[in-house]
């Protein structure tokens, strides 16, 4: 096949794609958009094809899948999960790695990687909140391993999928594969890139610094009312205490100290913003806000042990989930003329008053017969739900953004079953992907999980024209014959390699190709070009064919592959990233994946 204007052409837009995305100088959803639109105007592909990436199966489940991954998260499932990772996790940054990353790998090989990755995203985003570890070192790691999880069976993947209906070379038929046939060399690949990131992790993904948990405090709000304090957890020992409410212990009054939560270690119910007339018993345990020096008196005379580390709370108590707040009181409030006491904040609203500014003082250990006047300030502690409803009342007007988003736990069921709707439907129905999930988007929006407009909000258009902008480069690549000229010219070089060569080969050509075009356009490409070879060297044409299957999820060094773009914008990730990572992932997977060949086939 001889080279064409056209074959020049398009991998002079090939190179300028990669040189745009290495400088990182125009953001990646632009070059995506130049792509659709220069593809066309430069002869390389029809108008309709250029714009069919925005309508593509990947395009549309991915808008689909962050729609519902957005209803999970709003109802509480995902902080659930998180909540569940944490305690078998701890805040260990390799452990959390390791952890999230192996069970989306598993996932993903029983259903689409995409849909893996989205659904664990919100809850790995949680996790990096609660735990100060950047959210990048969670999410790709995490996103390469949901790619690898895709060699774990043969629905993991759609080249997999593809596979035995390609095993026909010369008119003769070959035997089919199995379910779990590739399963032992997932295993290897998933292992060999958890072994990476735990040996490598810190010097190959992005250098951002871990966050920090700060103060309760805003820096804001730490200018007027740093005498508040920080946030302790208290545990009561099983000996030495008398069961009482919290309004006896007087702990405010005595101590200048606010008791935020109480967990109950008989019962296990955690409560945020306790009632005084709640009951301590001892074993249990408190979260309490106050000056060290407050605290320390307070547990030394009761006979309690604090720290300053959240435990019992962690999850409850972490900024994601609430903080603290200022509010101005408005002319028009209920608050007017009354105590503080007499307006029941925790019993109303689930937030606890912290102080009262008044002028130029700040009031905190008589708070509760403090009158209430227009323009003063009261500093509340709460759930950022519970902020949300609170708001809604236009009895404060809040001096910052409220930070969390309502949590719609009566609808957790709800998106559950619109969730296992859409699998159902995807893994036993065999219903397209994209419908699929659309379908279990809709019922989100339908069922109230989801208002349409919040739906709109939760998708991240830079993920879209990404992807929508880069599948019609992979068009691009087989109108002009510019994949079928670089196959066979490589091909035709190797001429009579060893069985190992051969492998390597096929893997390495593969694993070129789907960075550029869609995994399932490389392996209908690849699968017989690779099986005549090995006939032609005396291999297993069926061990080639394989070879083909597996090595299109080695995409890891650009943010083409779409588990790649989708966690890019969420993780604050750029294109240099995912080569500075994938790099090394490429080549053990090939390492892996070549030696795993020759072992089980």
């Amino acid at each position: 096949m001889t080279v064409t204007p056209d074959i020049v052409l398009v991998l002079c837009v090939l190179l300028v794609v990669i040189i745009l995305f290495i400088i990182d100088r125009v953001r990646v959803d632009v070059v995506g958009i130049i792509v659709m639109v220069g593809l066309p105007l430069l002869g390389l592909v029809t108008p309709q094809q250029a714009v069919s990436g925005l309508s593509s199966n990947a395009v549309v489940s991915i808008i689909a899948v962050i729609i519902i991954g957005a209803g999970l998260d709003r109802t509480g499932v995902m902080n659930r999960l998180a909540r569940l990772i944490l305690r078998f996790a701890g805040k260990r940054e390799s452990r959390i790695t390791a952890m999230v990353s192996g069970t989306v790998a598993v996932i993903s090989g029983f259903m689409q990687n995409i849909g893996a990755a989205a659904l664990f995203m919100p809850a790995a985003r949680r996790i990096a909140s609660q735990t100060g570890i950047p959210v990048a070192h969670i999410l790709l790691p995490m996103a390469y391993c949901a790619i690898i999880g895709g060699t774990l069976t043969l629905v993991g993947s759609s080249p997999l999928i593809l596979l035995n209906d390609l095993l026909v070379v010369q008119g003769k038929s070959y035997e089919h594969f199995g379910m779990f046939s590739m399963t032992p060399i997932g295993i290897m690949l998933i292992i060999a890139a958890l072994i990476y990131f735990y040996l490598l992790g810190k010097k190959i993904l992005p250098g951002c610094k871990q966050i920090r948990e700060r103060g309760p405090l805003s820096p804001l709000l730490d200018k007027t009312y740093h005498e508040v304090g920080k946030i302790y957890e208290m545990v009561i020992p099983e000996n030495g205490f008398t069961k009482k409410s919290l309004g006896q212990l007087r702990i405010r009054a005595n101590y200048a100290c606010t008791v935020l939560a109480a967990y109950n270690h008989v019962t296990h119910k955690r409560i945020v913003a306790p009632l005084s007339e709640d009951e301590l018993s001892p074993g249990d345990c408190l979260a309490v806000v106050g000056p060290p020096m407050f605290v320390e008196k307070l547990a030394r005379d009761f006979g309690w042990i604090y720290k300053d580390e959240l435990k019992v709370f962690a999850d409850d108590l972490a900024p994601a989930n609430a903080g603290i707040m200022e509010g101005i009181v408005t002319p028009r409030s209920a608050l007017i003329g009354k105590r503080v006491g007499d307006f029941q904040f925790r019993r109303k609203y689930g937030v606890s008053p912290l102080a009262i500014f008044m002028g130029h003082e700040i009031t905190v250990s008589d708070l509760s017969v403090q009158t209430v006047s227009e323009g003063n300030a009261l500093l509340l502690h709460g759930k950022w739900s519970a902020f949300h409803r609170l708001k809604d009342q236009n009895d404060l007007v809040f001096t910052e953004p409220i930070r969390g988003e309502e949590i719609r736990e009566d609808k957790a069921t709800a998106a559950l079953t619109c969730l296992a709707i859409s699998l159902f439907m995807i893994l036993v129905l065999n219903i397209q992907l994209s419908i699929a999930l659309f379908f279990g988007a809709l019922c989100m929006v339908l069922s109230g999980v989801l208002s349409i407009d919040e739906a709109y909000l939760s998708v991240d258009w830079m993920t879209v024209f990404l992807l929508a902008g880069l599948i019609p480069l992979g068009l691009a690549f087989e109108n002009t014959g510019a994949a079928k000229l670089i196959a066979d010219s490589l091909m035709h070089m190797l001429g009579v390699p060893s069985p190992i060569v051969l492998l390597a080969s096929i893997a390495l050509l593969t694993s070129f190709f789907t960075l550029f075009t869609s995994n399932v356009g490389a392996t209908v490409l690849l699968v017989p070009l690779s099986m005549n070879l090995a006939l032609s060297c005396g291999c297993d044409p069926r061990a080639a064919a394989m070879t083909v299957a597996l090595a299109a999820s080695n995409t890891f060094v650009l943010p083409t592959h779409q588990v790649n773009a989708l966690i890019m914008r969420p993780a604050g990730l750029r294109p240099i990233d995912y080569l500075k990572a994938g790099a090394g992932m490429t080549i053990i997977f090939l390492i892996v994946l070549v030696a795993g060949m020759r072992i089980f086939f």
